[in-house]
């Protein structure tokens, strides 16, 4: 495993029932080949992780997932461009080609992430992003799966494309970062949510407020590996067997008994994701 900074965390304590972790970068997590994927799939079920959507976020990505996901019987996968790599002079004709390849492939079960990110300085013009983010829109629904979305700095016009898209099938807010009120919106549109590790920081307030407002329902959860690594492990490198501590910082959030909590998250991703 490779990632953030400093040796692995060790692992936490197992859950009381499986979960899906619906968002890792497995590949990013230093996973190269079959061997290295089973073992941290092992490590993963160790602790009650059962499966893990192991999620590209460029066409090199693409191509690693569509493959990794013949390595493992619990691993299934996403394609899609991340909105920093959609700049109309790379988005061409040929690489939309092959994304809708590789993503008819039946063990990928999403098309993600896609979205508009206006945090970095180098992410393309915000035009070329929103069309980017409405042809990936397009693909979900021609071929029937779901859309993981990445937000970052850019809730009204991640907001604006939706509506203006209307897409009929499952929405999911990978790694959601917005407020009480955003959860709200989203959860009454239909649409899921899905919570990573910053969930369990200690500043985050806005989005303890936020997944406390969400019915249970419509929750998913996430590692985002090897990013976003939970606390009390911030900083350190992510990878799925972490999930555990953001799945109970979500049952003290709902104030649910945590088996309870565990059987709906991974219900919910059977229903988005499944069947298995």
């Amino acid at each position: 495993m490779t990632g953030r900074r400093g040796a692995p965390p060790p692992p936490p304590e197992p859950l009381p029932a499986p979960v899906v972790d619906a968002h890792t970068h497995l590949d990013a997590c230093g996973c190269t080949d079959a061997d290295s994927v089973g073992a941290a799939m092992d490590r993963a079920n160790a602790v009650g992780v059962r499966k893990v959507v192991t999620v590209a976020d460029d066409l090199p990505s693409a191509r690693w997932v569509s493959q990794a996901v013949e390595w493992h019987d619990d691993l299934y996968g996403a394609v899609a461009l991340h909105p920093t790599r959609t700049a109309a002079a790379d988005f061409t004709d040929d690489v939309k080609a092959e994304l809708e390849k590789l993503a008819g492939h039946p063990r990928v079960r999403a098309i993600g992430e896609t979205g508009l990110d206006y945090y970095w300085d180098f992410a393309p013009p915000r035009a070329e992003q929103r069309e980017a983010f409405a042809w990936h829109i397009a693909l979900a629904e021609r071929l029937g799966k779901p859309v993981m979305i990445h937000d970052r700095d850019a809730h009204d016009d991640v907001l604006s494309v939706l509506r203006a898209e209307r897409p009929q099938g499952t929405v999911i807010f990978h790694c959601f970062s917005g407020d009480a009120a955003m959860a709200r919106l989203c959860a009454d549109a239909g649409w899921m949510l899905s919570f990573a590790g910053p969930v369990t920081f200690r500043n985050a307030s806005a989005l303890w407020e936020a997944a406390a407002a969400v019915p249970l329902e419509q929750i998913l959860v996430e590692t985002d590996a090897p990013f976003l690594t939970p606390h009390p492990h911030r900083g350190k490198p992510n990878e799925p067997y972490l999930l555990p501590w953001t799945v109970r910082a979500i049952a003290d959030l709902q104030r649910r008994p945590l088996d309870e909590v565990c059987a709906a998250v991974d219900a919910n991703a059977e229903r988005v994701f499944g069947p298995w």
